[in-house]
């Protein structure tokens, strides 16, 4: 497997051309899934599993759980702060500097498997409650340099799950760890 394929191992994101009804229940749907299928892939890996990098120069096993709360925790943020005020510029944050902090090279994962169980139970009912007119709803990310609508972000958010779940069972395939 080369570089990029183990750094994007389903591809980037692609926004489709139209988000349809359809769509945007698969994404919800992932997103509701994904802390039980991450739990599954993770919860029985040993220590040293934990801190083997999914690829060269990438992140422990243990790094990317402790990640995606670091990065749904902000996402969750931003979307209820677009929802709230009128196209806001949110705050963006440096994960590959939070990803070299104690609590995520050291710190077991249950703590960030229970954020995620419990934040995703919060953010799927908010995103089932929305309506088309506050999916069209934004706010701008100021490294970007454009607004990003509440459709497109969750279809992002289901993409980075899906993204670093498949990091963490190309490895697990790799190595022949069940």
């Amino acid at each position: 497997m080369n570089h990029y394929t183990q750094q994007y191992p389903i591809g980037k994101f692609e926004k489709p051309p139209v988000i349809t009804s359809t769509i945007l229940s698969e994404w919800i749907l992932f997103l509701e899934n994904f802390p039980s299928l991450l739990a599954q892939e993770v919860s029985h890996l040993s220590d040293r599993q934990l801190n083997t990098p999914y690829r060269d120069g990438g992140w422990s096993l243990r790094q990317v759980v402790h990640h995606c709360a670091d990065s749904h925790i902000n996402a969750f943020c931003r979307i209820k702060l677009a929802i709230t005020e009128n196209t806001p510029e949110i705050k963006p944050y440096y994960e590959e500097r939070w990803a070299e902090l104690a609590d995520s090279k050291t710190m077991p994962i249950e703590a960030s498997l229970n954020i995620l169980k419990g934040l995703h139970q919060r953010w799927v009912i908010l995103l089932k409650s929305l309506s088309d007119e506050i999916l069209e709803k934004t706010f701008i990310h100021p490294e970007h340099q454009k607004a990003f609508n509440l459709a497109e972000t969750i279809g992002t958010y289901a993409w980075h799950s899906r993204h670093h779940l498949a990091h963490i069972t190309e490895l697990k395939k790799s190595k022949g760890w069940q």
